[in-house]
């Protein structure tokens, strides 16, 4: 049984005859201990804090039987690890064009309330003005100094574990039996801007013990292994 943040995805597992429901990592409406064994592969690189991370581990080891496993996968910071380059880095020959595209849709920096991509034009004017009374108050609070986040550059080295990634829709809204690319545009151009737009997805990435320390945190599982692999750390934790 699947499931995930996105109801087109979960879509696509129906079409194909496979279990799929719509649900939050953070709460997942299944019961507790009733899993033999749980997958998280790159989902909990996108919360933004320490506590939200640990809380989604948390309620993954809540879904397992006592006995059970999980295995998790969250993105590297390291991307070079003893002296091999990731399957990440080594795919940048050949995509330069596809870079310069992603690129050409970077040149404005947004503000923190622009850069959640699922709050509302609400949230966002509740966190700025949260945030602006917290200084006209001079509450404790400790003021931004800056609240933008760095962008990332494809297929190249992290430079801070805290960044935006550029995801490139290519060649606008696909229909049932079209080809992505049936038509092009030379990059930067205003029809490429409109049918090729580029999101830009938050990421978490790993420091090097930094997801094994956070499931050793927990008294109800066991790390049973933990590993390096193709730019990911990887944990295997069983429930007690």
């Amino acid at each position: 049984v699947g499931c995930d943040r996105s109801k087109n995805l979960v879509d696509i597992c129906g079409e194909k005859n496979f279990q799929a429901f719509v649900c939050d990592a953070l709460s997942v409406p299944i019961r507790s201990g009733s899993c033999d064994a749980c997958i998280s592969i790159a989902v909990i690189h996108h919360f933004s804090t320490a506590e939200r991370r640990l809380a989604t581990i948390r309620e993954l080891a809540r879904l397992l039987r006592p006995g059970g496993m999980a295995l998790i996968y969250v993105w590297a910071m390291e991307q070079e690890y003893k002296n091999q380059k990731s399957k990440y880095l080594k795919e940048k020959n050949g995509s330069k064009d596809k870079e310069e595209e992603i690129n050409s849709g970077m040149a404005q920096r947004p503000r923190l309330s622009d850069q959640m991509p699922h709050s509302s034009s609400q949230d966002s004017a509740c966190s700025d003005r949260l945030f602006n009374d917290s200084k006209d108050e001079g509450c404790d609070a400790k003021p931004v100094a800056d609240s933008r986040l760095p962008f990332h550059t494809n297929r190249t080295s992290f430079h801070s574990q805290d960044l935006l990634v550029p995801w490139h829709l290519k060649g606008g809204t696909k229909k049932k039996g079209e080809s992505v690319d049936t038509v092009s545009f030379p990059a930067g151009s205003k029809e490429s801007q409109e049918l090729s737009p580029v999101f830009h997805r938050y990421y978490h990435v790993f420091s090097e013990g930094e997801l094994e320390a956070a499931c050793r945190s927990l008294d109800c599982v066991r790390v049973q292994n933990s590993y390096y692999d193709q730019g990911n750390w990887c944990v295997v934790l069983e429930k007690l």
